[in-house]
C-alpha cells in the first residue's frame, strides 16, 4: 500500500496492493496491520460500511460528517471531490479532486466534505467505511456540489432539474462560498 498526502490537511490518497493475472485482479481492500501506522494510527475500527450504486453522470455529496471515512470504487470509476469545511483547519476552503477507480482509496477526515460523480457508463459502485454509525441528526455539514465558486469542473454535464443526476437536497444545500465569504 502506498499513501500520498494532498493539499487538504489529513486527506490521504491510498493506492492498494493488487496482483493481476490471466484470471483477473486480486486487490487488498483492508489489512489491519497496514492501517495501524502513519495517517491511520488513531483511526480505530470501522463501525459501518455502505455501498452505493450510482448511475453515469449522477452526483452524491458534498457531505462532511463528524466521522472519518475511507472511500473507494468497488467497480466503475468516479470523480471524487473533497472540500475542507473545518473552520479551525489551516487548509479551510481547499478543494481537492481525485480520479477514483478500484485500487484507489481516499481517507477523508471528519469535517471534510466528500462528493463524487459516476464517470462510468455502466455506473459506479462506491464504498464508504465509517468510524461511526450514521444516525439521523448527527453532527455534520452539507454544501451544494454546484457552487461555481468552488471551481469544480465536473466531467459530465449536470442538469440540475434531473433527479437522476442530483438530489433536490444536494442541489438546494447552502453554497460554501457564501457561508465562508465573511471569514
Amino acid at each position: 500500500m502506498q499513501t500520498a498526502q494532498t493539499a487538504i490537511d489529513g486527506l490521504v490518497v491510498v493506492t492498494l496492493k493488487q496482483v493481476t493475472d490471466d484470471r483477473g485482479t486480486v486487490r487488498e481492500f483492508f489489512r489491519g496491520s497496514a492501517y495501524g501506522d502513519g495517517p491511520f494510527a488513531e483511526l480505530g475500527s470501522w463501525r459501518q460500511i455502505n455501498v452505493t450504486e450510482t448511475k453515469y453522470g449522477a452526483i452524491r455529496g458534498l457531505h462532511g460528517e463528524s466521522m472519518v471515512k475511507l472511500v473507494s470504487c468497488v467497480s466503475g470509476a468516479a470523480f471524487g471531490v473533497y472540500l475542507d469545511a473545518r473552520s479551525h483547519s489551516a487548509t479551510y476552503g481547499k478543494v481537492v479532486t481525485v480520479d477514483l477507480e478500484p485500487g484507489t482509496q481516499v481517507l477523508v477526515p471528519a469535517g471534510v466534505c466528500n462528493a463524487f460523480q459516476s464517470i462510468s457508463k455502466q455506473g459506479t459502485q462506491y464504498l464508504y467505511c465509517f468510524t461511526e454509525e450514521w444516525k439521523p441528526g448527527m453532527a455534520g455539514t452539507a454544501f451544494t456540489p454546484l457552487d461555481d465558486g468552488l471551481g469544480i469542473d465536473w466531467p459530465v454535464a449536470i442538469d440540475v432539474d434531473d433527479p437522476r443526476q442530483i438530489s433536490a437536497k444536494d442541489a438546494g444545500a447552502p453554497r460554501f462560498t457564501e457561508q465562508s465569504a465573511g471569514r
